[in-house]
């Protein structure tokens, strides 16, 4: 069973099926596995968990992209750039905001 094939083949009929081009789908993957992440963990996006499993799911994806593929240094910098911006500002911005009195308590 070739994964990477499997993988390049699903991610193909997403992008086929949405009609994005695929710096759109980076940046809607990495925010759905932002939020996905907060929600399934509990955790504060300005705690940084949900980053961290964003910028492991984008190396995944650019491990699959590499054994399919081959090295494309381009593509994977635009990749890794688009996928992980927003949750960065997101998250950066959200640990930088003032804490609540609830927030104080919990933590």
């Amino acid at each position: 069973m070739d994964i990477p094939a499997l993988y390049h083949s699903f991610i193909t009929w997403i992008g086929d099926g949405t009609g994005l081009p695929d710096s759109i789908l980076h940046i809607h993957a990495g925010l759905a596995v932002l939020l996905v992440t907060r929600i399934l963990t509990r955790r504060s996006l300005g705690s940084f968990i949900p980053f961290a499993l964003v910028v492991v799911a984008e190396g995944a994806n650019e491990l699959l992209d590499y054994l399919h593929y081959g090295w494309r240094p381009a593509d994977t910098y635009s990749d890794i750039a688009n996928t992980l911006f927003w949750p960065l500002v997101i998250s950066v911005a959200v640990r930088m905001r003032p804490m609540t009195l609830r927030d104080r308590r919990s933590s």
